[in-house]
């Protein structure tokens, strides 16, 4: 297989990039993007999400770049890697993943597969997107195209946890497939793939990993929505909690991004289609959705308290990425935040070294591209008077601000809200 199957990975973002100078190191890669700013960059060896460094790129021989879809024909293996969003209904959002099947369709030919590594609901990929297959390239499923596949667990932003490092869940559509998925994606995961018994296993096991998470976080919410109005720091409690050894220690927080705060939908779809109402799952969801709302009133009322006059206050949030150490935006819940302030306050600044002011647009009503505070400036050198400062992502860079730096900043009673516990809670005066 070494240096005669040839990969085409569909969509170059925070999951499609890596896995193609992944599979660069051993196999011919070809990269295809829809957008051409995206390839020209990945071409000058630029990764705008911080994935991927420029020695990677530089070191990818067997790796190209496209956006010319006639460039992709005569691969083997096509690897689709495009978001799967929700939409405004919260439901599935199948557009980019039909888009990139019809793509794929028209080049695909007899004895190829296609894996999918985008997050869907269990039958998803053989009920969506097989059949859009079949129909554009006039092929058979599983007589003269096959399908895997193989969950993307791309950690955005972990530079300790790379794609090799990281156990890989394959699947195939029948028995010789399967067996030739996983033996593909073993030529670059270091830590071992496990092979589902079936396509629809493995797209179940997937959206749960991410439910899991997003029912466990939504547990200590609903906690410290107790324990505020018991007057108890939910801190400590979790603290002393976690000392047991077998006490799960998450913490309370907006969750966002693309995963996590989006999965748990895609299955709630899939179970309203057979009938079945999630209660724990959508519970979860709920509560978790509700968090701005609590943390932007939280601020208001401290606010009220030392009787700062709302509409000339002054705000600067740090941080606007939906995690650290990465710029991407993507359901951010931070926008929720400040689409209720801008509803009270005066006015709101935002500062995020990691994200570039080019990649923000208009959010619901708000232009956070306005007083967005630029990396050349940095809060470092500011000379600004808040009347509170939102620490809401832990970027490692923000540790490196001391808290009497941001005390500077701030007016005699400002508040210093921390909302991921980047400081220690002595230090601030606020927490979730």
């Amino acid at each position: 297989m070494k240096n005669k199957t040839q990969i085409c990975i569909i969509g170059l973002g925070y999951v499609g990039l890596p896995l193609a100078v992944a599979f660069s190191k051993v196999l011919n890669v070809i990269g295809y993007d829809k957008s051409t700013s995206r390839v020209n960059n990945l071409q000058k060896y630029i990764d705008e999400t911080h994935e991927v460094s420029k020695r990677d790129l530089i070191e990818s021989k067997n790796l190209t770049f496209t956006s010319d879809l006639s460039k992709i024909k005569c691969c083997d293996i096509y690897i689709i890697c495009v978001p799967t969003p929700i939409n405004d209904s919260k439901t599935p959002d199948l557009g980019p993943l039909k888009s990139a099947s019809r793509m794929v369709g028209l080049k695909i030919q007899k004895g190829n597969i296609v894996i999918y590594e985008s997050t869907v609901y269990p039958g998803c990929t053989e009920q969506e997107c097989v059949p859009i297959l079949e129909e554009v390239s006039g092929l058979k499923y599983n007589q003269d195209f096959f399908c895997g596949y193989s969950p993307e667990r791309i950690n955005p932003g972990d530079s300790n946890r790379k794609i090799e490092d990281i156990i890989k869940v394959t699947s195939g559509s029948n028995v010789d497939t399967a067996n030739r998925v996983d033996d593909i994606y073993s030529l670059i995961i270091k830590a071992g793939t496990y092979k589902a018994p079936s396509i629809q296993v493995a797209e179940a096991a997937k959206v749960i990993e991410n439910i899991q998470r997003d029912v466990n976080i939504a547990l200590i919410n609903e906690l410290s929505l107790l324990f505020d109005k018991l007057n108890l720091d939910t801190k400590s409690i979790l603290d002393a909690a976690s000392t047991k050894w077998n006490f799960l220690d998450f913490r309370p927080g907006l969750v966002g991004g693309h995963c996590i705060g989006v999965d748990p939908y895609y299955l709630e779809y899939r179970a309203r289609k057979v009938g079945f109402h999630t209660q724990l799952i959508s519970a979860s969801r709920r509560i978790n959705d509700s968090m701005a709302e609590y943390v932007s009133f939280k601020l208001i009322k401290r606010l009220l308290k030392f009787s700062v006059d709302l509409k000339s206050s002054k705000i600067l949030i740090m941080g606007i990425s939906f995690k650290e150490n990465c710029p991407d935006i993507r359901n951010s819940k931070i926008f929720d935040v400040i689409k209720i302030l801008d509803k009270f306050v005066g006015q709101i600044d935002i500062y995020d070294p990691f994200v570039n002011k080019k990649e923000l647009k208009i959010k619901k009503g708000f232009d956070v591209t306005k007083n967005f505070i630029s990396i050349e400036k940095k809060i470092l050198t500011m000379d600004y008077k808040y009347d509170a400062i939102i620490v809401a992502v832990k970027h490692s860079c923000f540790k490196d601000i001391k808290i009497k730096r941001l005390r500077s900043i701030c007016n005699p009673k400002g508040q210093i809200f921390d909302l991921k516990g980047t400081y220690t809670s002595k230090e601030v005066d606020i927490e979730i």
